[in-house]
């Protein structure tokens, strides 16, 4: 599966550790297009560069693949 266009649910449902990002806000390195910014540089943290997209977790549309991973997230607190 490839990302979908402008979904960037990845960059704002999970928390992200590495960057101080809570779990629910935009990541800092999405711009305007819900793209990383930081995609394929060095300073990417590994748990961005290890998610795949997959219909597991994605679903069939943007708000499906944020209700998806907000659920994970808060299940695995």
């Amino acid at each position: 599966m490839q990302c979908r266009e402008n979904c960037g649910a990845c960059c704002i449902a999970p928390s992200i550790t590495s960057l101080n990002k809570p779990a629910g806000e935009r990541c800092k390195h999405l711009d305007q297009q819900n793209r990383c910014k930081i995609f394929g540089k060095d300073q990417r943290p590994k748990a961005c560069a290890d998610f795949a997209p997959e219909e597991e977790f994605c679903g069939q549309s943007r708000e499906e693949a944020l209700q998806i991973l907000t659920l994970l997230e808060s299940s695995t607190h």
